[in-house]
């Protein structure tokens, strides 16, 4: 199917694997920097290798609508269009169809959507997802699957339903032997429902599996209990990839429940809007605090951003209104965060993960209750 997977340590629930691609291989656990609309925003793939980004994401619906997956293939497939030679993940666009499109109509075969772009509509059937992701030509692909409420129970019993169908016609419909189709578990918050997702897909024995529908409402203590669910069902030898959660102290929680991979547009998105990640908690960059500030963004930190430039300066970049300020703040971003899972790596193969994550969690956690309370910053 286009990879294997090897599971190397474990300790307690929390892994550490490495994940072989026809692109290169990826060390679990990872986290994957969000590249809509084939490019993470603001950060170009020089600098993403720069930090080590193993592998990121793109998405299928976005791409569909422009430029279309078909004029990609002819430009010689995303890897080649985007310039970015390490692995790629593309989702099916399901998500988005669902949660972009102010009109559509979901029906068993598949799902009419109006696009946001130009008020055209279009079709997405399992073929057709799989069909994109094939011109995209991902390392790894995703199913077509619903993604409902995760607390009504009776539409997650029907998507369920369908969910199941659409993975199998996924299957059926996948040729391209350089790619891994994963399939996505749902089911809500409700223990039997994704007991059954997880047999019902697992017995179609896909080479990894998503956990999907979580970080959609429900509440962080549901999230959890659903992913230690997942790490009990799931099998061992098979990557597990939560989408869409990228909280540092969400993903350490995840990985210590046996979360290989996760993907998520929030450092592209706080940066954008000013706050930056630090290991004593996120910090709004634009406050008037950093007006003077000579330090670094975090000072343990080993990025292009706080190697080169003060709190101050990145102050004024945003303050300004200059494409600069927003550019080092992603790039902290992403690079905070795939220096996290690194030391996750690095603390479950020497067997201290828990030692670790307390303390990382401790500190983090007394750092963003202090701003809160109103205390200056560290």
């Amino acid at each position: 199917m286009g990879i294997s997977f090897q599971l190397t340590h474990t300790d307690g629930r929390a892994r550490a694997g490495v994940l072989r691609t026809p692109h290169g291989e990826i060390h679990t656990p990872v986290f994957m920097p969000v590249g809509t609309q084939a490019t993470v925003k603001a950060v170009p793939p020089r600098d993403l290798e720069a930090m080590e980004a193993q592998i990121i994401l793109a998405n299928t619906y976005h791409l569909y609508l422009r430029p279309g997956d078909e004029l990609i293939a002819r430009r010689g497939g995303l890897h080649r269009f985007m310039g970015w030679s390490r692995p790629l993940l593309t989702d099916s666009g399901g998500f988005q169809v669902f949660s972009l499109s102010a009109i559509r109509k979901i029906d068993d075969d598949g799902v009419t959507f109006k696009s946001h772009l130009d008020g055209s509509f279009h079709r997405f059937t399992p073929e057709k997802a799989i069909s994109i992701q094939e011109n995209l030509g991902a390392d790894i692909i995703m199913c077509l699957d619903e993604c409902p409420p995760p607390t009504d129970r009776d539409y997650n019993h029907i998507a369920l339903a369908r969910t199941h169908a659409w993975a199998v016609r996924c299957r059926q419909a996948h040729r391209r032997a350089d790619q891994a189709l994963f399939g996505i578990v749902q089911g809500g918050i409700f223990p039997d429902l994704r007991e059954q997702s997880a047999r019902f897909l697992t017995a179609l024995d896909f080479p990894g599996y998503a956990i999907g529908g979580l970080a959609v409402g429900e509440s962080k203590a549901d999230m959890f209990q659903v992913i230690t669910w997942m790490d009990d069902l799931l099998p061992a030898d098979k990557p597990r990839y939560l989408m869409g959660v990228g909280e540092p102290t969400d993903l350490i929680r995840a990985v210590a429940r046996g979360v290989d991979m996760a993907d998520c547009v929030l450092p592209t998105r706080l940066a954008r809007h000013g706050a930056a990640f630090t290991r004593d908690g996120r910090i709004n960059m634009r406050n008037r605090i950093y007006a003077e500030d000579d330090r670094p963004i975090d000072p343990e930190c080993g990025c292009y951003a706080c190697r080169h430039f003060s709190r101050a300066y990145i102050r004024h970049l945003l303050q300004a209104g200059e494409i600069l300020g927003m550019y080092l703040m992603s790039i902290h971003n992403i690079a905070f965060l795939l220096d996290l899972m690194r030391e996750m790596r690095a603390a479950i193969v020497e067997g201290r993960f828990q030692a670790f994550a307390e303390r990382w969690l401790a500190r983090y956690e007394a750092g963003c209750a202090a701003r809160d309370a109103g205390a200056p910053a560290r």
